[in-house]
């Protein structure tokens, strides 16, 4: 007799309560001595009222619900749907191996949890990155000295003051919000405050639950890099993320799983994609300074993949690999060793690749989707949650 084929929304609801449970026993099983430092392994989560979440009070109770989720997924098909799920799975699990003491290398956390490539970016890849910034460089009127001296000047010549940030941070939001409404999703009064901190490893972060974005005023910022943050963090990115899919589970049109699109987990690297394509993605490249920082901002992304690579993988010491993210990278001095932070961090540290990788998947699938396809192609990215290999089997039929 044919096995039957497995419910997949019933298996996400499922997949969603052990993630809690597991997120949930963590921070007590492992509280004052946590990998994540009480950031959870799903860090914003908005699904109380719609999962139950497991309860747990052994790792092997754990493994066990794990390993029958993982042997359910097998019967999942060969679509996008079946293909993200025994990922996730997988994902979760190799998480769970990590809180529960196991052992694994940083190629392995690459493959194994991250969903990412265990291997540093290509350098032809990486100077393709430097020529377009060169290039935008150029047309500009920036012009001499090394990539790094004419970053730097036009850092310096488009710096917002200190005491503007707070306006512009404001103005930006505003822009932002009324195009996600438009092209995205309407967030409704949903708004965030700026929070400026110091001596952190990220440059900004989301803080949803609090309704504030953190920005790491160490470092300056130019108006184009601001916009970036705004959309990567807030509209259409991380915010507009959880309240898309809040509302979508809640109304039926999504699987429960979508709940854990923050997940430090394969799901992260379109979490991220989402947020470095925010701008794209609502159509929000204005002017040259704007084309500039977004080849800035793909260098950065391309070689801190490689420079943590180097770091973690290779043995490289932090001195060498800082250098090479200041000379190559073109970074300021405190995004250098907030990525040397990230990179040695033994959960987070492997994410530092979710950037590039999201950011490329996102790409692609948004530059071959045509206008009559673009509000299934939002569903599709906003509306379920994905790996880079679910999410780039948008529009493709798969046979049984």
């Amino acid at each position: 007799m044919e096995k039957p084929v497995t419910d997949t929304a019933r298996l996400g609801e499922e997949l969603t309560a052990v993630t809690m449970g597991l997120d949930r026993f963590e921070r007590a099983a492992n509280a004052g001595d946590s990998l994540l430092d009480g950031e959870g392994l799903v860090p914003i989560y908005m699904g109380d009222d719609l999962v139950q979440t497991k309860r747990y009070t052994a790792w092997n109770e754990v493994f066990d619900d794990l390993a029958r989720l993982k042997d359910e997924a097998k019967d999942t098909g060969p679509d996008a749907r079946g293909v993200f799920l025994r990922g996730m799975v997988h994902s979760v699990e190799a998480a769970a191996r990590l809180f529960s003491g196991q052992q694994m290398g940083y190629a392995e956390k690459l493959t194994e949890l991250v969903g990412a490539d265990a291997a540093p970016i290509p350098d032809a890849e990486i100077q393709a990155h430097a020529d377009a910034l060169d290039a935008g460089l150029t047309r500009a009127g920036f012009v001499r000295g090394s990539l790094r001296d004419r970053v730097e000047a036009w850092e310096e010549s488009r710096a917002v003051a200190p005491e503007r940030i707070e306006s512009e941070f404001r103005e930006l939001m505003g822009i932002a919000r009324q195009r996600t409404a438009d092209l995205v999703f309407d967030p409704g009064d949903y708004d965030m405050q700026l929070n400026p901190v110091r001596d952190v490893p990220y440059t900004a972060r989301c803080g949803f639950a609090e309704a504030r974005m953190d920005l790491n005023v160490d470092n300056a910022f130019t108006r184009a890099a601001l916009k970036h943050l705004v959309a990567h963090e807030v509209f259409p990115g991380h915010s507009t993320q959880l309240l898309y899919t809040h509302a979508e589970a809640a109304a039926g049109r999504a699987p429960k799983d979508a709940l854990l699109c923050t997940a430090n987990a394969i799901t992260g690297c379109v979490q991220e994609g989402i947020g470095d394509q925010g701008v794209e993605l609502i159509d929000w490249i204005e002017d040259e300074d704007d084309r500039i920082h977004q080849a800035l901002r793909n260098l950065k992304s391309a070689a801190q993949t490689t420079a943590a690579w180097r770091l973690m993988e290779e043995g490289q010491s932090r001195e060498e690999v800082a250098d090479y993210l200041r000379t190559v990278a073109c970074g300021q001095e405190a995004w250098v060793q907030g990525r040397i932070r990230m990179a040695s961090h033994p959960f987070r540290g492997p994410f530092i690749a979710s950037y590039y990788a999201g950011n490329e998947s996102v790409r692609r699938v948004r530059e071959r989707v045509s206008a009559d396809d673009r509000r299934a192609f939002i569903h599709y990215l906003y509306g379920q949650v994905h790996s880079p290999e679910s999410l780039e089997m948008f529009g493709q039929e798969v046979a049984a």
